[in-house]
């Protein structure tokens, strides 16, 4: 997701943000959630544009005519001594359906390719047991626990990725 891309969808012109993206915007997106997670990711890319790379990434169904945006996934930030923590979310339609993993894969491996990153962090809350599930089948192991501001407990996991073995 573009700097271009997001300043047209929060300034209420979706329809110009699916010409930039080149992929169709699910009804009623963004909810107050990810607009204010939209609008912190355009800010700080504002500051620095180098950061689009790291930060905010449509999941978009490629085989459909229609090229849904399915989710959304990115990383926190960039590399903090060597470790990425990447988020997430699947539309409720989409869920379940095995895009979460191939989309975690193909940002892991990314990173790994491009910037040789091998430490993976994700984090997630404690009922949450779609992605408590997908971050065991990566192999990613609980390392710790931490307080989000916005989402309360969240159980911290990591994982040292070799391309050849993850997934």
């Amino acid at each position: 997701m573009s700097l271009s891309f997001l300043e047209a969808l929060l300034g209420g012109r979706p329809f110009i943000a699916e010409g930039i993206g080149g992929f169709s915007l699910p009804p009623a997106w963004p909810d107050d959630h990810d607009r204010h997670w939209l609008e912190v990711r355009l800010n700080e890319m504002r500051g620095d544009e180098n950061l689009q790379q790291w930060l905010a990434r449509a999941m978009v169904l490629r085989r459909d005519p229609l090229k849904p945006m399915i989710g959304h996934i990115g990383f926190h930030q960039p590399p903090q001594d060597g470790v990425l923590e990447i988020g997430y979310t699947v539309m409720p339609r989409h869920r379940r359906q095995g895009y979460a993993h191939e989309a975690v894969l193909a940002m892991m491996r990314w990173a790994n390719k491009e910037h040789s990153i091998t430490r993976f962090r994700v984090s997630i809350a404690p009922g949450n047991e779609p992605s408590l599930a997908l971050a065991a089948k990566l192999g990613f192991e609980r390392t710790g626990e931490q307080i989000d501001p916005e989402d309360g407990l969240e159980y911290v996991f990591d994982l040292d990725y070799t391309p050849e073995v993850t997934g």
